[in-house]
């Protein structure tokens, strides 16, 4: 009995030191790594143990005196233990003379499982873990402690890349649309029998065929490689924010579409047109090539708006877009020419050229001008000029889409129409498709949300008229006044926020509520979308007024802050000078992202990290009605 008393004196003589001694060291993980509800996952605890110490198990009586190694989890949090925590294989020794009994043991290396059960989405595994090392040397027992935490969510960066794949292939099935548009353009459709005959007369046409149609694909993602490389994703915020580029696209599509319209027509110069195509006579593999060539320079006129437009949209996301979007064009525009030139008999069922050639482009030019508009609406949010708030917006496509829709029911005509013909079924019906949109933007005039355009609208705090249904945001006042920004900056739904993260982490901290960040920006299509068909639902919205206090960091906003405001950031050596410049840098520096929207959930009392892993852009309202409800349950267990 002596001895045992002896150890346990060691033991707890060693109890002040035991943080600075760590002879063992924890690491954890999830098994699977991203379970869903009502699954079963395993807790999988490795420690490694430094030489001459050992570490007790689990699964022995704690009543001998040594500390029993356990795990425990803050409950409430969509998690629950199944089972007792169980020792992967320990050792076993039997010790009559100190502790009167068998106990377990690890050396060198020690692995423990805990079973857990996930009861709600966005679960938290919260918990701590307790344990004893003793020295085989000196006898000292040394306790290590810690917590733990693995989340739901999934890491931010292979969340981006998920987002960045998926925008991908998206954007690759618009850019395959704007190719098949192009090619029913009177610039190109007739030039398809043309091709065609050619390759059936010469020896090895279908051979050359194909390498005729490479050759367009390649030619065409040549561009978008040379775009990508001098406009990748470093400079994708400066294109899509900022007034130059944004008014440079304005006016480019607007050139487009009245172009389209009829009003002139996009020609090379024909010397360069002619150079090219007499190359295309010296046969071989650099006489197709120059075939090709000649084909995308001859059909520029029709195929460079809408070419330029993929373009356009690609510059501004990441670095593979533009290569992305020039290879979907390009196959939808080269692959019906290898296959008529393969299976000339397909031929026939082509419907002939005509006037309705001239109709497709027509209608892609008042298209084009519609989507003008965007970027010019972009540069006005940023800039805060006012120039085209919502109702100018929406009155401004209700004509040009109202245009259109007079246009395709023949009641006006364009320079190149041909004679009036009985209207055609597609026609009639594509017309009565046009007619109905314009019908869903007029009550958008009277303040109705129209969701289904959730981030192509300018804000609705912008229109001046709302119904009566219609809530915007009004400016947070406190006892010392209106707050930072909110004289130009608002909270969509009525929400009552701040714009400054100082003065919001201040209010928190006095009305005892956590902080809800929303990085955003004005030209953020995504964080609309989240505004009006997540934020709008009852559930987030009272979540949102009542248990968060709210701040909206505006990372493109462009206004100019004060000279003693500006810094030199850490992360790029750049110095910040406007409220969007050092919002980004805060986000970046902070939360070790860059893209909007950036939801993160904030404890005031201790800032240091998130409570729960940010979440992006996610439709789920219950996902994120379970992010809020997690946070606050973290936030007041740490009270």
């Amino acid at each position: 009995m002596k001895l045992k008393f002896l150890a346990l004196f060691l033991f707890f003589s060693v109890q002040l030191f035991g943080q600075k001694i760590t002879p063992a060291k924890w690491s954890w993980s999830l098994s699977p790594a991203q379970p869903t509800v009502g699954q079963e996952a395993e807790l999988i605890f490795k420690v490694t143990i430094d030489k001459g110490w050992y570490l007790y198990s689990s699964d022995f009586d704690k009543d001998l005196g040594p500390v029993v190694t356990s795990v425990t989890l803050k409950p409430g949090l969509g998690v629950e233990a199944v089972g007792p925590l169980k020792a992967i294989n320990p050792h076993s020794k039997e010790d009559k003379e100190i502790w009167g009994g068998t106990y377990t043991y690890f050396t060198e290396n020690a692995e423990f499982r805990q079973k857990v059960k996930i009861t709600s989405d966005n679960w938290l595994i919260d918990g701590a873990y307790d344990s004893q090392t003793c020295s085989n040397e000196s006898g000292l027992c040394v306790p290590i402690k810690g917590n733990f935490k693995i989340s739901a969510t999934e890491d931010s960066k292979k969340k981006a890349s998920d987002v960045a794949e998926g925008g991908l292939i998206e954007f690759f099935f618009v850019a395959l649309g704007a190719g098949l548009l192009a090619l029913l353009t009177p610039c190109v459709y007739p030039l398809i029998p043309m091709t065609v005959s050619f390759f059936t007369k010469k020896q090895g046409g279908k051979r050359l065929a194909f390498l005729y149609g490479l050759f367009i694909v390649l030619i065409y993602v040549f561009f978008g490689t040379i775009l990508a490389f001098f406009a990748g994703a470093s400079f994708a915020n400066f294109l899509s924010t900022h007034w130059i580029p944004n008014l440079l696209f304005f006016v480019i599509f607007i050139f487009f579409g009245i172009s389209f319209l009829g009003a002139f027509e996009i020609v090379l110069p024909s010397g360069l047109v002619n150079s090219v195509d007499a190359k295309s006579d010296k046969g071989g593999l650099m006489g197709v090539f120059f075939m090709a060539f000649t084909l995308v320079l001859v059909s520029f006129s029709c195929t460079g708006p809408l070419a330029g437009s993929i373009l356009i949209a690609a510059s501004q996301g990441v670095f593979l877009k533009p290569i992305i979007g020039m290879l979907g064009f390009s196959l939808a525009f080269a692959i019906p020419f290898t296959l008529f030139a393969i299976f000339p008999g397909f031929m026939k069922s082509l419907p002939k050229s005509g006037n309705w050639m001239n109709e497709v482009k027509v209608v892609l030019g008042f298209l084009e001008i519609a989507l003008a508009f965007k970027f010019l609406s972009v540069a006005d949010q940023v800039y805060h000029w006012h120039l085209l708030d919502r109702e100018i917006f929406l009155a401004i496509w209700i004509a040009v889409f109202g245009a259109l829709t007079l246009y395709l029911f023949g009641k006006i005509s364009l320079p190149h129409d041909g004679p009036a013909k009985n209207l055609s079924v597609p026609r009639t019906l594509f017309a009565t498709a046009v007619l109905a949109f314009v019908i869903y933007l007029i009550p958008g005039m009277f303040g109705a949300p129209l969701k289904g355009l959730s981030g192509w609208l300018p804000p609705l705090s912008s229109q001046d008229f709302k119904g009566s249904g219609t809530s915007v945001a009004a400016p947070v006042k406190t006892d010392q006044g209106q707050k930072k920004y909110a004289d130009f900056l608002t909270l969509p739904l009525g929400l009552q926020g701040f714009f400054d993260f100082e003065e919001a982490k201040a209010y928190a901290l006095k009305v005892n509520k956590p902080l809800f960040i929303d990085f955003t920006g004005h030209g953020c299509v995504n964080c609309r979308k989240m505004e009006e068909n997540v934020w709008s639902d009852p559930q987030v919205l009272k979540r949102l007024q009542e248990k968060y206090v709210v701040v909206a960091l505006y990372c493109d906003d462009k206004t100019e802050l004060p000279s003693e405001q500006w810094y030199v950031s850490k992360v790029d050596g750049q110095e910040k000078k406007t409220l969007g410049d050092q919002n980004l840098d805060f986000q970046i520096t902070r939360f070790n992202s860059n893209a909007q929207p950036h939801y993160v959930l904030l404890d005031p009392r201790n800032d240091a990290s998130p409570m729960v892993k940010p979440v992006a852009f996610d439709a789920d309202i219950n996902h994120f009605v379970s992010f809020l409800d997690q946070g606050v349950t973290i936030y007041q267990a740490a009270k």
